[in-house]
């Protein structure tokens, strides 16, 4: 798989089997990931893995404490302009349309929002840590650490879906990981092999042109 194969067939997976991706496995995809871009070295990540009882904690403690808040570090942000929040919209519609949970069945919408909580089935979360003090720069070059992670654990036949809902239950996740008081949870990750046969993995969404988002000048 060359890197253009990679980054046309990563998507967020929501459905994952249950079968186990060994530690091994694991070790190697963040051993390739951590040679990601990072301005003037500073590496400002950090990852915590739960797999086992020790996800089963942090599911637990997700239906204790949801809906939580996610307070200053939102992760859209207010009142989202287009074409922005046209594109937001769209892959919602789509993904329910595959689901067949129509915009009116609100309880069958919060159960699939909820599927975030439990990482979809995948037997692996990642939760990628970060300091407070640190600039945009390294939250940008944390994303392109998450992005590694993803593309190497696809090389190995691992599925992923990025989950920015964990934001909401930063302070719980906070405690119950002891971290220090300048780090932060910025987001999780579900880890594991994809379920084909689930018609939610089907979804694909889609990119604006080329011409829609560069502008090209000089050539």
């Amino acid at each position: 798989m060359n890197v253009a194969e990679a980054l046309k067939t990563r998507v967020s997976i929501r459905a994952f089997k249950p079968d186990p991706v060994p530690e091994a496995h694991l070790r190697e995809i963040l051993d390739v990931a951590r040679w990601a871009p990072s301005g003037g070295n500073l590496q400002p990540w950090r990852v915590i893995a739960v797999a086992g009882d020790a996800k089963d904690a942090v599911i637990s403690l997700a239906k204790e404490q949801f809906p939580g808040e996610i307070g200053e570090r939102f992760v859209y942000p207010p009142n989202l302009w287009d074409p922005h929040r046209s594109r937001r919209f769209k892959v919602g519609e789509d993904m329910y349309a595959i689901l067949g949970v129509p915009r009116e069945d609100r309880a069958g919408r919060l159960k699939q929002f909820m599927r975030n909580y439990e990482f979809f089935g995948a037997p692996i979360g990642l939760f990628f840590v970060i300091d407070k003090r640190m600039g945009y720069g390294q939250w940008a070059h944390m994303g392109m650490f998450m992005q590694s992670v993803a593309l190497a654990a696809l090389e190995r036949g691992v599925s992923s879906c990025m989950q920015e809902c964990w934001a909401t239950l930063r302070e719980p996740l906070a405690a119950h990981f002891g971290l220090g008081d300048s780090e932060m949870i910025y987001c999780g990750m579900a880890l594991g092999f994809a379920d084909d046969s689930a018609p939610i993995n089907a979804l694909r969404s889609e990119r604006a042109e080329v011409d829609e988002i560069a502008e090209l000048r000089g050539f």
